[in-house]
């Protein structure tokens, strides 16, 4: 039977940097949820869809072929047949993913593409609701969450580094509101599974935050 580490938490908070490296230590697959999700708002983004359109979005998800490949050990995101990895990975193509995220066709198409990789694989899983949802008898899991101000901070240094000129006040703010999109939404809401354990990252280095979550998987 395949082991399933679990880990939800809010944007920002080091989900997916914390996961892929966890999993590297532990030699099991990792799987962004996320990237997942935010094809489907690219997808959306380049065919013209209104993204407050569900029906309109549930549609023309039926028409998005979302698949992970694994080359040498790391994840690439397939969009019918086209490379997106990167391009998943702009800012407005977040934001999409946060609407579309919220749509039942469009979650059910992708839980069962992640349940099934979860029961192929030894899985470090990471998104909004692995814990309560995805992998309800997952192994593990963890709530991984830092303030909106210590998040806010780590995005505009990550867009500095880019050549980007963000501002961080409005980078804080649209963290809040995706925060209160994600946990008020309808289906499969942002929360804490009843048996995950928390931990908070404001305070922590990459490092000290995988050590802390593979003490509580020994």
């Amino acid at each position: 039977m395949s082991k399933q580490i679990a880990i939800d938490g809010p944007a920002g908070a080091g989900k997916s940097t914390i996961a892929k490296k966890l999993a590297g230590d532990l030699s099991f697959v990792y799987v962004d949820t996320g990237a997942m999700y935010r094809s489907i708002g690219l997808y959306m983004l380049k065919h013209g869809i209104d993204i407050y359109d569900k029906a309109a979005v549930e549609k023309a998800s039926q028409n998005a072929d979302v698949r992970l490949k694994y080359i040498d050990g790391t994840q690439h995101v397939i969009l019918n047949g086209a490379d997106v990895s990167k391009e998943i990975r702009e800012e407005q193509v977040g934001k999409a993913a946060s609407v579309v995220s919220q749509y039942g066709q469009v979650r059910s198409n992708l839980t069962a593409l992640q349940k099934k990789l979860a029961e192929e694989e030894n899985v470090v899983m990471d998104g909004r609701d692995i814990g309560t949802c995805v992998l309800p008898n997952a192994t593990l899991k963890i709530y991984l969450t830092a303030s909106a101000e210590v998040r806010g901070k780590r995005r505009f240094d990550e867009l500095k580094a880019k050549g980007e000129n963000p501002d961080l006040d409005t980078i804080i703010e649209d963290i809040k509101k995706r925060d209160k999109a994600d946990m008020t939404r309808e289906i499969s809401p942002l929360k804490q599974a009843d048996d995950a354990v928390l931990v908070d990252s404001s305070d922590m280095t990459i490092d000290e935050v995988v050590d802390k979550i593979k003490s509580l998987y020994a």
